[in-house]
């Protein structure tokens, strides 16, 4: 059994529940609900072979005739056991045989395609004595007057007798003696027996037996005593047809009962064809393919995609086993190491349960005995726990199970505690964990890490691309470099002085760097070759300087009194630098610009556009992570989900 928390965070379920959308019969979805990913090679072969074969069948021809076989799960339990079955369950077996009928023609043409799941409908047995035999007694769930020649004749019998009595009955109510006793000229039935309604004080004037009252008591509705000995007779025809319509129902019973072996076997292959193809329709839903699969730790995904995301997902490019065995993945927040990491572990479980994977031809998985997951924070806020602590159950789960048939992914490893320790911990995890031979996928923000990684054998470093002209991630996935921060130039895009940055990275690197240089400060669709320098705000004119034979342009888009944004970066003329907007322009002409996480409201004549929202965030970016403090965006957070006594929200307003 994998890692039960793996598994959860992985989504395996929520993947299961899409694939269970393909499947017909409710037996099916059972089967894929308590699917689990194998750790026998010769058996998830098998079960890739199967899927395989499916995927073939389902690509010449997707309208596969299966059945979702209802009422089948009744008759299989009352079979044996002293019931007689319904009519409607009869005709469930009927249904079932001819559903085999056609299956197994269908499946005829598919064995040079698909041998093995085409030759599961040779096991399949379409009794057509005891389909022929139903087909000719049930008629539309009810059994057939030409059943046997005793239903007939009572049935004839039957219908004579109730015509006479409706001709009596008819003569009654038409009778001119009777105008003035009838209530109302009409034939009602009262447990099962014709009734007239009679005034009731005319009682004595109509001959015949009071069956019911009406809810006044002005009513009584009286049998009539000329159709009395008639009705006697019809009511003895019926037990006789209820008699011999059971004796039919035992009858087919009998055979149902004497060939349910078969129809056992029909009913698991159905269930079993159902569940194949379930995978089968799912693979081709996706364009998915069978990946090869090996025991030496070795996994190669060329062009993979999450399944879950879909044909929106930036296609994978990963490798791992072959020279080293553990990755170090670096890149921006929301750049995509996690996913990246989501999508290797969801599609090992999806090859180890025998299904085909979103990713393309020559890709290959390794068979783990144990993949093991520390990705995101867990429940720890509903469990009361920080978040460092929920890392270090997992990461403790981790060292203890971790071993050379296991996979081990880690996000984000050594955050949640003080920097230096949580370096400190995080190598020495690693060191751990990849001393007992386990294959090591993991993410950090941490530099030490990255040159760990560097300078040990087995240790490979990644990174997440990020377009540095337009400040955004690229979620492509290269492996043997490691990541640069890109802070200190998104904090420069974003208005701080260069000389702090350029201080900032003193400090940290212990090296000087010049933020000036070229492609440093604007996009590169920002450059205008027929834009001069004059009237250049001091930011610009800077920027065009330091970049020699390029002037760089002022306005990427026409700034009208109304054409500020949330987000766009704008030069203050009376404050000479650089500010974001908060606020859009107000009836007074006023802007809400913040600027080194003061807010000021200045006339929009005094702003001009610097970069655009659009250049400066992905799409669909939190401004809040740019406005709003790291501690008030958790308490929001947290807030959303629950209330919590005494938490306040405090803002701080300059304006």
């Amino acid at each position: 059994m994998m890692n039960e928390y793996t598994m959860k965070i992985l989504e395996y379920d929520k993947l299961k529940e899409n694939i269970k959308q393909y499947a017909i019969s409710e037996p099916a979805k059972a089967m894929l609900d308590i699917l689990q990913p194998s750790v026998d090679l010769p058996e998830i072969k098998r079960w890739m072979l199967e899927t395989t074969e499916a995927r073939r069948i389902t690509d010449i021809n997707a309208n596969i005739p299966l059945t979702a076989m209802e009422k089948i799960s009744e008759v299989m339990g009352k079979a044996g056991k002293g019931y007689t079955l319904t009519a409607d369950e009869l005709t469930a077996v009927k249904d079932l045989l001819e559903s085999v009928r056609k299956l197994k023609k269908f499946m005829g043409p598919m064995q040079t395609v698909s041998p093995i799941v085409a030759s599961y409908a040779l096991s399949m047995s379409e009794l057509p004595h005891l389909h022929d035999e139903i087909d000719r007694c049930v008629v539309n769930g009810l059994i057939n007057d030409r059943a046997t020649p005793e239903l007939s004749r009572v049935r004839k019998k039957i219908a004579v007798t109730d015509e006479r009595i409706k001709q009596k009955l008819g003569s009654i109510l038409s009778s001119p003696s009777y105008a003035n006793v009838i209530q109302e000229a009409v034939v009602t039935v009262r447990n099962g027996r014709y009734a007239i309604p009679v005034k009731r004080e005319y009682k004595k004037s109509f001959a015949g037996n009071v069956l019911d009252l009406s809810s006044s008591g002005s009513t009584l509705f009286i049998e009539p005593a000329t159709i009395a000995r008639l009705q006697e007779d019809l009511n003895v025809l019926k037990m006789e047809e209820e008699k011999e319509v059971f004796r039919i129902l035992s009858f087919l019973t009998e055979m149902v009962e004497a060939d349910i072996r078969e129809i056992s076997i029909d009913v698991e292959a159905f269930i079993q064809y159902d569940f194949i193809f379930a995978k089968a329709k799912y693979s081709r839903s996706l364009d998915c393919s069978p990946a090869a699969l090996n025991e030496q730790n070795k996994i190669i995904i060329k062009g993979g995609r999450h399944p879950l995301i879909g044909n929106n997902a930036v296609p994978l490019d990963f490798a791992i086993g072959d020279g080293y065995r553990a990755l170090i993945i670096t890149g921006p927040n929301t750049g995509g190491k996690t996913v990246a990491l989501k999508t290797m572990g969801l599609l090992t479980l999806m090859a180890q349960s025998g299904l085909h994977v979103p990713a393309g031809e020559g890709s290959e998985l390794a068979v783990f005995t144990g993949i093991l997951a520390d990705i995101g924070d867990g429940q720890s806020i509903e469990q009361s726990l920080s978040t460092f602590s929920s890392h270090l159950k997992n990461i403790s789960t981790i060292i203890e199970f971790s071993g050379p048939r296991s996979l081990v992914l880690m996000d984000e490893l050594g955050t949640g505690t003080d920097p230096g320790e949580g370096m400190g911990f995080a190598i020495a995890v690693l060191e751990e964990v990849f001393e007992r031979g386990a294959t090591i996928v993991a993410t950090t923000h941490i530099s030490e890490i990255k040159e760990f990684a560097d300078k040990n054998e087995g240790f490979k470093n990644g990174r997440m691309e990020f377009d540095i002209d337009s400040l955004k991630p690229l979620y492509k996935l290269t492996i043997g470099r490691p990541g640069e921060s890109n802070a200190f130039l998104i904090a420069l895009r974003l208005g701080v002085r260069r000389q702090i940055i350029e201080r900032a990275h003193e400090i940290t690197y212990g090296e000087k760097k010049d933020y000036a240089s070229e492609g440093m400060l604007r996009p590169k669709s920002m450059v205008d070759e027929d834009t001069t320098t004059a009237d250049m705000s001091p930011p610009v004119k800077e920027a065009a300087a330091a970049r020699p034979g390029a002037i760089v342009k002022e306005k990427a888009r026409k700034t009208t009194a109304s054409s500020f944004i949330k987000g766009d970066c704008v030069y203050i003329s009376s404050m000479d630098r650089t500010g974001i907007v908060y606020e859009p322009e107000n009836s007074r002409g006023e802007v809400v610009v913040m600027v080194m996480k003061k807010k000021y409201k200045i006339n929009h004549k005094r702003l001009s556009l610097h970069v655009a929202a659009k250049d400066l965030y992905p799409e669909d970016y939190d401004l809040d992570i740019v406005f709003e403090s790291k501690e008030n965006r958790k308490k929001r957070k947290l807030m959303s989900k629950r209330h919590v006594e005494g938490l306040v929200i405090e803002t701080k307003e300059d304006l």
